[in-house]
């Protein structure tokens, strides 16, 4: 290896091991339920499976939980694993339902990268406006070429406790 490439691998890694904890530490990050090992590694973090919480941003009354697979490993401990796109969505509504403000069609809930430059997980919301459901859908992507694992989980807007009151989801979407 030469020189030139020994110096750009090393700044890459600390520059990686240096944006890993301030990304962690986003004022946006879900609430992490628990983790449990998948592959047993002898001098490096095991391979794992995380469930996280968070509730949806823009809409009260309703929270998602999901799953994604964490590389363990040298590379994944120093944040340099490209994460797999097996992730699982599971939504309900947790109280009234109560929409903040319009939103669009597939509209962007939550997202976070699963690798040091190219690929990303999001959470993105949808009305179908028939059956006056939410709609949440989960999927990674990379710049060049995306996956196509997704998972998704339908919210129906029902009455919660003495308020009869079932706002429309298609009065909150953008034209």
């Amino acid at each position: 290896m030469t020189t030139f490439r020994r110096l750009c691998a090393g700044l890459l890694t600390a520059c990686a091991v240096m944006a890993g904890p301030a990304v962690a530490q986003a004022a946006d990050e879900p609430d992490l339920i628990f983790k449990r090992s998948t592959v047993f590694k002898w001098l490096t973090p095991n391979d794992k499976l995380a469930t996280y919480g968070l509730d949806d941003p823009e809409v009260d009354g309703v929270a998602c939980h999901f799953t994604v697979p964490e590389k363990g490993g040298l590379k994944g401990w120093l944040g340099l694993a490209e994460e797999v796109s097996d992730i699982s969505l599971a939504c309900r509504q947790t109280g009234p339902i109560h929409f903040k403000a319009k939103f669009e069609q597939g509209e962007d809930v939550f997202r976070k990268r699963r690798s040091l430059f190219f690929k990303k997980m999001q959470i993105v919301r949808g009305c179908d406006p028939k059956r006056n459901v939410l709609v949440y859908m989960v999927y990674s992507d990379r710049i060049i070429e995306g996956s196509p694992k997704n998972s998704t989980s339908s919210v129906p807007i029902m009455p919660w406790g003495a308020n009869a009151d079932v706002p429309r989801c298609a009065d909150y979407l953008e034209k």
